[in-house]
This record gives C-alpha cells, sequence and structure tokens, in this order.
C-alpha cells in the first residue's frame, strides 16, 4: 500500500467518522466542533485528490465563514432553544425518520452502484483526452491564474461580497442584542 493510499484511507475515515459524530450526537458544541474536523478532513482529501484550490476554498469558506456562523447562531440562541433540541427524542428508526432513512439508503445504493460498476481506467472519454494531447498538467498555473483574476478582473464582486457578509453579521448581531434587550 502506498503513502497516498495509506493517506487517503486515514483521510476517509477521519472525514466519515466524525461526520457520524455530528449526524447522531446529542451535545450541539461537541457536532459543531467535530463538524470543524469533518470540514478539514474533507480539505485534506481535496489536496490528496490535487485539487488545492477547492481544498484552500473548502478551508476559507467553510471553515472560516460558515462554521463561524453557526458557532455565533450557537453562542447567541437562548437556553431554552437549546434545551428544546437537547430534549428531543434519541429514536434513530421511527415512523418520522422513514422518509429520510429511505432516501439515504437509496443514495448509498446508487453510489455503491456507480463505484462498482465504473471502470474508471476504461472510460472514452480519458482514452480520447490522452489520445488528443487534450491533458493539462498539474502544475499549478490553474491556482495562479485564479488568483490574479480575483484580485484584478473580480476584485469589485469579491469586495462587495464580502461587504454584503459584514453587513449580514452585524445585523444579526444587532436582533439579537435587540431582542435580549426585550426580554429584560
Amino acid at each position: 500500500m502506498t503513502m497516498v493510499k495509506i493517506l487517503f484511507c486515514l483521510m476517509a475515515f477521519v472525514t466519515l467518522g466524525s461526520a457520524l459524530v455530528v449526524a447522531a450526537g446529542r451535545n450541539l458544541v461537541r457536532s459543531i466542533f467535530m463538524f470543524f474536523v469533518t470540514l478539514f478532513g474533507l480539505a485534506g482529501l481535496y489536496v490528496l485528490a490535487l485539487a488545492d484550490f477547492v481544498a484552500v476554498t473548502q478551508v476559507v469558506i467553510y471553515v472560516g465563514g460558515i462554521l463561524v456562523l453557526i458557532l455565533f447562531a450557537f453562542m447567541l440562541s437562548g437556553k431554552e432553544a437549546l434545551d428544546k433540541v437537547e430534549e428531543q427524542s434519541s429514536k434513530f428508526i421511527s415512523l418520522k425518520n422513514a422518509p429520510a432513512l429511505f432516501l439515504a439508503g437509496l443514495f448509498v445504493v446508487i453510489m455503491l452502484n456507480v463505484v462498482f460498476k465504473a471502470e474508471v481506467d476504461n472510460l472514452p472519454w480519458i482514452h480520447r483526452a490522452i489520445e488528443t494531447h487534450n491533458v493539462m498538467p498539474v502544475d499549478g498555473t490553474g491556482i495562479n491564474e485564479i488568483g490574479v483574476n480575483l484580485m484584478t478582473r473580480y476584485l469589485l464582486p469579491f469586495e462587495v461580497i464580502s461587504i454584503l457578509l459584514m453587513v449580514a453579521l452585524i445585523g444579526a448581531a444587532h436582533l439579537s442584542r435587540r431582542e435580549g434587550a426585550n426580554q429584560s
């Protein structure tokens, strides 16, 4: 077994294990932090797949942005709301969960069917791309071009989105503060 396969198995195990803890966990704080581990595990899998930009985007957007917003929402939620979430029944298999379990099982069957029946080494479009030399070498130029475009051509939309997210965060803090002041 090569080092890449060992790292892949390790990252896949960490990612799937932490995702299961997130889905099955009853403690919201532990679930949020295990979600953090899941997102970093996915970023590691992207690095192993030579998708460096997607890995960095995963860390910056999901770990740096979305997870912080989830933590922020958790900290601003009242104790009553958190207690209601923890008091919910812990039955995994019940009638109200049947549609979700059915869809999850169907998804697993489809994914296993695709994985076992796909012949990745014998795909015709891969053979055509190799024969016509229509293959992009992995040399990092794609990431450089994306960075240059983000800081030149798409700088204005990039900054507008960052300002919009900052305004949304300030607005959420203001609304939660005002709501807390009205309750006292």
